[in-house]
């Protein structure tokens, strides 16, 4: 399989991998990536060691406007450094310096002579490579105080009080910096965050990226514009120029199949594939029998005469359904509808002509998540459909100028691209669809139910006035039953859960406190008008320790 912009750079919940176009490229990624670089003066790499917590990292650089690359730790040198990096930040990661065949500092790093920030595992590598001490020590979880020493006046915190929150997550600690560095932050009397002599390489071991450490944002901020010098010049346009120069050069003359779903993702991709290369595109939406009330009759409106896309529909509902049959797995789940879909795109095709490109909205988050080969370090979370469940032998070669954005770069993309307000902030909607809301096997009955308590969650969400508020909200129909009471008489029927979540991109999200009386009416309203519901329950429960989808 093919993918073409598989692009590694990043934001909070993305990116692209872009070689300068003077160089030969070390591979196929690195060469479909080469419009960038020489559009992109200033890029900051980050290397990634395997921290659940890297892609937000990439973010929070990308909310300072400035570009970053998402790069394994043990990706060739060459590759790197190709990329000209402006700065080097070295990630977290779950292992430990000391022992043996554990992940290194690369000697580039160093080589380069730019600035670098490491972040926890990070702050360990530099202190390892430069001759000091890392040992199982002081080992912190959770919140923690830090106190800035005053006296060494590091421009990493600048501006910040003498005392600040931040979160820890390490086994391992500092026992003695580098020689010639000092101490620049402490914890419980040790320390915390160290600097060089010249202050160009500093190292932290909390985790600034997450919103747990509140003055996060800051500190990254002072290391981008303070140490590294770097400028506020990454912006949605410039991202858009570049997809659109690099769809055109990676397709030519051929033909564009688009799988459109109805969501914000999709619908950016079919936008900016569109513009990249006008008629060659034709959009397919795969009505699949597992979306919500309404919605495929939206999406054919919205996109065929809205916006004036090429469109072919294709009716799969009986396929689908008869792929998931006994199927009770999530994984299983999702891996059969990734692979189903493809198979109905072949042949809703094949009377329309060869098409040798497949664009599809894939993000960021689906491949962190599914622990795709580019983040080989990181643990797998679970397969996307559209990652890790595509088909082995399928035709197509892959347009994802997304794989590497956050769903709020997505938004800002589409708002650029001109998209209608209502497409471009629709709330977030699973590839497998309401497959992995109903818990256990799928069919009709469960999805005609789960339907009806969906649209009654969002109808009375979007009636409060409180959407904006939230990130995401829907229904999710449980393998439970329980005893109840309707008309004086007994019944046993199925629970319904409601989830709803606040959350800036995806990664990380709170259960969002809705108002008790909003609460009473979607429960209310769900056990009188959904038949063989008589229980409603509220999932309270953050990411992490859960995700957001129930499977």
């Amino acid at each position: 399989m093919q993918t073409i912009l598989d692009n590694q750079a990043i934001s909070d919940q993305g990116e692209q991998r872009f070689a300068p176009t003077d160089e030969p490229p070390a591979d196929q990624h690195s060469a479909l990536s080469t419009q960038h670089s020489a559009l992109q003066r200033e890029t900051v790499v980050i290397l990634d060691y395997g921290s659940q917590y890297t892609q937000l990292i990439a973010r929070r650089v990308r909310e300072q406007r400035v570009y970053c690359e998402l790069v394994e730790h043990d990706a060739p040198a060459a590759q790197v450094m190709a990329l000209h990096p402006s700065a080097f930040i070295l990630s977290g990661g779950p292992n430990s310096v000391y022992e043996p065949g554990a992940p290194q500092l690369p000697a580039y790093v160093l080589a380069s002579g730019v600035p670098v920030l490491g972040i926890c595992y990070g702050l360990q590598l530099l202190t390892a490579a430069l001759g000091g001490t890392v040992e199982p020590h002081l080992r912190q979880y959770g919140p923690a105080t830090i106190e800035i020493e005053q006296a060494a006046d590091c421009p990493l915190f600048a501006g910040m009080p003498v005392t600040t929150n931040v979160w820890m997550s390490h086994g391992d600690s500092i026992t003695a910096p580098p020689p010639g560095w000092r101490v620049i932050a402490s914890s419980a009397g040790k320390p915390t965050a160290i600097a060089s002599p010249d202050g160009k390489y500093v190292a932290i071991q909390f985790h600034p990226e997450v919103v747990h450490t509140p003055l996060g944002s800051e500190i990254i901020r002072n290391f981008l514009y303070n140490i590294a010098g770097l400028h506020a010049t990454w912006t949605p346009t410039a991202l858009i120029e570049q997809a659109i120069s690099q769809i055109r050069d990676m397709v030519g003359g051929s033909r564009v199949l688009c799988a459109l779903s109805g969501g914000v993702d999709s619908a950016v991709v079919a936008a900016l594939v569109h513009q990249a290369v006008g008629e060659q595109l034709t959009c397919v939406f795969v009505d699949n029998g597992l979306l919500r009330l309404g919605e495929a009759e939206q999406v054919e409106e919205t996109f065929q005469r809205a916006l004036g896309l090429n469109l072919i529909t294709a009716h799969a509902a009986d396929r689908f359904l008869a792929r998931l049959v006994g199927v009770i797995d999530p994984e299983e789940k999702r891996k059969r509808i990734g692979a189903e879909f493809i198979r109905v795109f072949e042949e809703t095709l094949a009377e329309a002509g060869d098409f040798e490109f497949l664009a599809q909205g894939t993000l960021y988050p689906d491949v962190i998540e599914s622990a795709h080969p580019e983040r080989k370090s990181a643990a797998r979370i679970k397969t996307h459909h559209n990652v890790g469940g595509l088909p082995a032998d399928m035709k197509f070669k892959l347009v994802e100028p997304l794989r590497y954005l956050f769903k709020d770069e997505v938004r800002a993309v589409g708002e650029a691209l001109g998209l209608p307000a209502d497409l471009v902030h629709r709330q977030p909607f699973p590839g497998p669809g309401l497959a992995v809301r109903v818990l256990g096997e799928v069919n009709r009955p469960a999805l005609d139910t789960l339907r009806l308590a969906d649209a009654i969650v969002r109808e009375e969400v979007l009636a409060s006035g409180i959407e904006a508020t939230v990130w995401q909200y829907f229904a999710v129909l449980t393998p439970l039953q329980s005893v109840g009471v309707m008309g004086d008489g007994r019944t046993y029927a199925n629970m319904v859960a409601v989830r709803a979540v606040s959350s800036q991109d995806g990664m990380t999200a709170d259960w969002a406190r809705l108002p008790h009386d909003l609460l009473a009416r979607i429960s209310n309203r769900i056990v009188n008008e959904v038949a063989g519901v008589n229980r409603v329950v509220y999932d309270i429960t953050s990411k992490p320790p859960a995700t957001i989808e129930w499977e």
